[in-house]
């Protein structure tokens, strides 16, 4: 187990600006998302915050007067290096441990043991790595749209206007040839338009105005799945899983009705054979997620949009670039509609996830919320 100590005096977490007696110096604690425990250098528990109650699943009571190594898979490393901190050995210590919870599987979690002002007490801080691995994988989504859009641009305006000359040239030449040889025109004709209603496709969110306006998001829903149940009329069930408290917020409706439609219409193309046996289900599912980060911000609360179905699931040569424009899992498919899902979603300053697996695909669409 990798182990940095810091010889010189470095604690970021230091108690130094609260009041010296009463728990009531370590109230702040109770607004960090990271989990915090204040212990004496023998490892009891004074004070355990909010987030440390819920991650392992127990009341600050019980916590509080707990020995903390015990916390952990493997207790005597957290022993060590508190007795560390006690004898001045260092002023803080990082390392990666296993955080045990209660009826759940242990939590991976980076330790930060630091020094207070106080003898004979110090603080550990434990940062979920997952978490740590979500922002990162969010930070690469936010990166990855923004390449796309630039590309889409550039690569759209530099097909359109060499596009136009071609399909111009086929038609004076069409007039020109003899009437059996018009057929090979025609085939240059049509891909031209084909080609040109692709680029149109991938322009259409940077050229059509961002048209604010109050969304409710079960309205949104509900028109996506009279759409999706029009077009798949038998054995396909769209199961409503709303949370009806959600609040109308300020939004583009048409995008928002967009961006949830090519989803679900990705997951219907890919439940044929689950059509076939009357088996194929697509669930709507709304939630309030609360104190949620993404996109490198905080915010207070959050829409969640779940659009599940019971497919076979992303292959697992394309999970990492679903997002990326012109690539499809579908043999035929032209591989814009997560592209775009994700910038209407994005121009709402909100972000996409996919978790998937054979049997249970979820997209969550998460927006902002006032």
């Amino acid at each position: 187990m990798k182990m940095d100590g810091l010889k010189k005096p470095f604690s970021p977490t230091s108690l130094s600006s609260f009041p010296a007696s009463g728990p009531i110096r370590f109230q702040a604690f109770d607004l960090l998302a990271t989990l915090v425990a204040v212990v004496r250098t023998d490892g009891c528990v004074i004070f355990a915050n909010a987030a440390l109650e819920d991650a392992l699943g127990t009341s600050r009571r019980t916590i509080e007067g707990s020995q903390l190594p015990d916390c952990f898979t493997e207790p005597p490393i957290l022993k060590h290096a508190l007795e560390g901190a006690g004898s001045n050995e260092f002023a803080a210590l990082r390392y990666d441990a296993w955080l045990r919870r209660l009826n759940h599987e242990p939590m991976p979690v980076h330790v930060v043991v630091a020094q207070t002002d106080i003898v004979g007490e110090a603080i550990v801080e434990m940062l979920p790595l997952e978490q740590q691995a979500k922002q990162d994988r969010e930070e690469r989504l936010i990166d990855q749209a923004q390449a796309n859009k630039e590309l889409i641009r550039n690569l759209a305006h530099e097909i359109k206007n060499p596009l136009g000359g071609i399909r111009g040239a086929a038609q004076l030449l069409q007039m020109e040839i003899d009437r059996e040889l018009t057929e090979y025109t025609q085939v240059i004709i049509h891909e031209a338009d084909r080609l040109q209603t692709l680029v149109d496709r991938l322009l259409a969110p940077h050229r059509r105005p961002h048209l604010v306006g109050d969304v409710n998001i079960h309205e949104v829903c509900e028109r996506v799945r009279s759409l999706i149940l029009a077009e798949f009329p038998k054995g396909l069930r769209v199961v409503r899983d709303y949370d009806t408290s959600i609040p109308e917020f300020r939004g583009d409706r048409e995008q928002l009705i967009q961006a949830v439609l090519n989803i679900a219409h990705n997951a219907a193309q890919v439940l044929a054979e689950r059509m076939a046996a009357g088996e194929a289900r697509i669930i709507f599912r709304t939630r309030i997620a609360r104190q949620v980060t993404f996109g490198k911000q905080r915010y207070r609360l959050a829409l969640e949009l779940h659009v599940i179905d019971n497919g076979p699931g992303v292959p697992d040569s394309i999970k990492d670039r679903i997002f990326y424009p012109l690539v499809s899992g579908r043999e035929g498919g032209s591989g814009l509609g997560l592209t775009l899902a994700q910038t209407f979603v994005q121009q709402h300053h909100g972000l996409i996830e996919c978790d998937s697996r054979p049997g249970h695909t979820d997209f969550k669409l998460l927006i902002p919320l006032p």
